[in-house]
């Protein structure tokens, strides 16, 4: 059996949907992506800036490479049900109700690089932390496509699908690109509440909720707070109204969502040391903005609720050890009615703090005229 048969095959019976497509980018496809960086639609994840010419021409740093094996693990998995007590408002992503992907499908990228090793090819596998563009590569490889919100597709899995990818130097030949099936749907573009997305099948970071509520590490610009709604991490509307993820139900057999993730006790992120939450969320998504940026996430849903009962945690969150935490806290007293309350925080040492509260008193003026 040849090399790429091996491949193919142990993926396939892992799970995994897979495609093979050639290493190197069409020139259209690096052009888009210099010219979205151009525009600072990337927002603050600098790290995609660096190292840009080795993610678009991969063979600068490996050499060897030739080809690129494409695995998608569909994550369109149920509901796992709201756990009983704590406080359980705001929503989760879905791909984020599982443990943390990365240490899920490194294992099968480990076992495929030591069956290319045995079989005499050189192959490298990555998940989401290599100098690598998966959506193009899976693009390529023909089994779907890049839809309006951005996201690679597929019929019958929708654009639920995490991606992950195996360098080779085996060889692949190129395959007729699968044909755009968004037609002239815009239902992603025009439901997204931040209007983060231009309709072209690229993202405007600098407005999206999943980029504010999980890279994001400072205060949440007060303009966009309406449009995180009730979003603790990420955001899943452009593919909750996507009709190809209508009747999406593929799950991978090495995904189990857990109740505690998908519908976490924001008292945890409200009340827990940095090293505290390290421990109980450890192996999760979770980790990835951490506990004050979620204290942060959780202050903001609870004051879009705009429910009086919420007031002991906003209270309690105006002594929280972060500047942002506190800030924040403040600033949704404010838009709770309070605005008394929160004018304590107009003294707080760090000179950040007072001015995000001034801007929420000042925004609330300007609504009472």
């Amino acid at each position: 059996m040849e090399a790429r048969e091996v491949l193919e095959g142990y993926a396939r019976e892992q799970g995994f949907l897979t495609a093979w497509a050639p290493l190197e980018l069409p020139q259209p496809v690096r052009q888009r992506y210099r010219d979205w960086l151009g525009q600072g639609a990337h927002a603050g994840m600098g790290y995609l800036e660096r190292g840009v010419e080795e993610r678009l021409e991969p063979v600068r740093h490996f050499p060897w490479a030739r080809s690129v094996l494409v695995l998608a693990a569909p994550h369109a998995y149920p509901d796992p049900g709201v756990p009983a007590g704590g406080l359980r408002v705001g929503r989760v992503a879905r791909y984020a109700w599982v443990r943390d992907y990365h240490g899920l499908l490194e294992p099968h990228l480990a076992a495929l690089e030591g069956l290319a090793r045995q079989a005499g090819v050189r192959a490298k596998g990555y998940v989401d932390h290599g100098p690598l563009s998966e959506r193009s590569y899976a693009a390529l490889g023909g089994l779907g496509w890049i839809g309006k919100n951005g996201m690679w597709m597929r019929m019958g899995e929708g654009s639920y699908l995490t991606l992950a990818v195996l360098l080779t130097e085996l060889e692949a030949t190129p395959l007729p690109l699968h044909p755009d099936r968004c037609g002239r749907c815009a239902r992603c573009f025009t439901a997204c509440p931040t209007q983060a997305l231009p309709g072209d099948g690229t993202l405007d970071a600098r407005r999206c909720v999943s980029y504010w509520t999980i890279e994001h590490r400072g205060l949440i610009p007060q303009e966009l707070w309406p449009g995180v709604g009730e979003w603790l991490l990420g955001c899943d509307i452009c593919q909750e109204v996507c009709p190809w993820n209508r009747k999406a139900a593929a799950l991978w057999q090495g995904f189990t969502p857990d109740p505690e993730l998908a519908h976490p006790d924001l008292w945890a992120f409200l009340t827990l040391s940095g090293r505290a939450f390290a421990r109980r969320f450890a192996g999760t998504v979770l980790t990835r903005p951490g506990r004050t940026a979620l204290a942060r996430n959780a202050l903001i849903v609870l004051s879009n609720t705009g429910d009086d009962a919420h007031l002991p945690y906003f209270r309690r969150a105006l002594q929280d050890v972060n500047p942002a935490v506190r800030a924040t806290a403040a600033a949704g007293l404010v838009r709770l009615g309070k605005a008394a309350e929160a004018g304590a925080a107009l003294g707080d040492p760090d000179p950040e703090v007072a001015r995000y509260v001034r801007e929420a008193l000042e925004r609330v003026s300007l609504a009472e005229r």
